[in-house]
């Protein structure tokens, strides 16, 4: 499937945004090991949490994640300390990505995994059962969802679990966020000294829950203000919270820096709008905010700003290369990026011939189709080859556009 996409000339339109999937996924999680009865509330639609849902519903002997990194990475968790024998995969592309680093933590905690095709690799068949807990060091650089996913099953082990970082840890935002939801569901867990978190057994009691909406996802409606050129534009959307753990809520102040001012209307309503202002340059590191990058790539290119972006190294191993990926696409666009440094990315002005009539690859990467729509309000139009993608994280996101005002025609 392609789409073509052209843009209008003003918005002024209301966007109820997904649930946060980042939110839900651990909501879900948590009320499973607390046998709870009541679902959370708001629950986020997107493929990734409803292939969690599906499986804590069925339970089947053979878990297919799809291409869900988070279920993969929280469900192999949940799986290790729930009686009963599954093998959890997923596409061939999650196939190839790295799991050891859990797989190995876990199985110092007595879990019993086994990898069914290539060592480090899923498929794994996991055997459940109560495991002992204790102390656990990890390093603190790999992704925090293996971290979360620790930290989530704690309470569901003898002696609980002592997590000590070592080295750097990166995607801070995300391990908060984590402990955030844990206490909100009732769960003693605390930072006991600078690079180490402790958890103690217990119970997990019955909560109603409501998720909050996604920051990640208003990350593309900040992209269309900065790049419309009308003043009068504006976009509200509900449902986002001023005091919100998510690492992502910090793109208000990223796009403050690029033309577009953040108003709360309420404690969890957003009006987003045009101020004219922005940096001749932007630097940034995106160590906490990975899932931003894309989005930010896009917008400061196309609007002339060059930039120095580090944090990247975890673009590498998403869906996608994700840096690759930017580097191929924004060439079509006739943009030059620089990735000569393995976890940065940057742009200095240079350009290239532009393709005419672009045609961008998505990678089945659900954030470079999202990244690269609104290129149509500075291009007139732009093509995206399997705009599906979406789905894993914002299912609704063609037609928010197209209720903003966007034309979008398959071809």
């Amino acid at each position: 499937m392609r789409y073509k996409i052209t843009a209008p000339s003003h918005i002024d339109t209301t966007i109820n945004l997904p649930a946060s999937k980042s939110i839900s996924n651990r909501a879900l999680i948590l009320h499973a090991l607390g046998k709870g009865s009541v679902v959370p509330d708001n629950l986020s639609d997107c493929d990734d949490t409803k292939v969690i849902i599906n499986a804590l519903k069925t339970m089947p002997p053979v878990i297919d994640i799809k291409a869900a990194g988070t279920a993969m990475r929280f469900m192999t968790a949940y799986l290790s300390v729930t009686p009963g024998e599954h093998v959890i995969t997923g596409t061939n592309r999650m196939k190839h990505r790295p799991i050891r680093v859990l797989v190995d933590a876990l199985r110092k905690l007595g879990a019993q995994i086994e990898y069914t095709e290539e060592e480090g690799f899923p498929p794994l068949r996991i055997t459940g059962d109560t495991l002992d807990g204790g102390m656990l060091e990890i390093p603190g650089d790999v992704s925090s969802q293996y971290i979360s996913a620790l930290l989530m099953i704690g309470p569901a082990m003898k002696n609980g679990l002592k997590l000590r970082l070592t080295g750097n840890i990166v995607s801070r935002p995300y391990i908060d966020l984590t402990l955030h939801v844990m206490h909100e569901f009732g769960i003693s867990v605390e930072w006991t000294d600078v690079d180490m978190i402790s958890v103690s057994h217990q119970e997990i009691g019955e909560r109603r829950y409501t998720i909050e909406n996604d920051w990640s996802a208003s990350s593309y409606w900040y992209e269309i203000l900065a790049m419309i050129n009308d003043d009068e534009s504006r976009v509200t959307l509900p449902g986002l919270k001023d005091a919100s753990r998510q690492g992502d809520s910090a793109v208000r102040y990223l796009f403050s820096m690029l033309g577009v001012k953040t108003a709360f209307r309420t404690s969890n309503e957003v009006v987003l709008t045009r101020h004219m202002r922005s940096l001749p340059r932007l630097d940034y590191d995106f160590i906490n905010q990975p899932d931003l990058a894309q989005t930010l790539v896009v917008t400061c290119a196309t609007l002339g700003i060059p930039f120095h972006f580090t944090g990247l190294g975890n673009l590498r191993i998403k869906e996608t290369d994700r840096i690759e990926a930017m580097k191929t696409e924004m060439r079509k666009l006739g943009y030059v990026l620089d990735d000569s440094v393995e976890t940065e990315l940057s742009w200095n002005g240079e350009r290239c011939e532009a393709e005419k009539n672009p045609v961008i690859d998505t990678y089945e990467d659900h954030r470079m189709a999202m990244a690269f729509a609104p290129t149509a309000i500075l291009l007139g139009e732009i093509r995206i080859n399997n705009p599906e993608v979406v789905t894993k994280s914002y299912p609704g996101y063609w037609d928010d556009l197209r209720k903003a005002g966007f034309t979008i025609e398959e071809i």
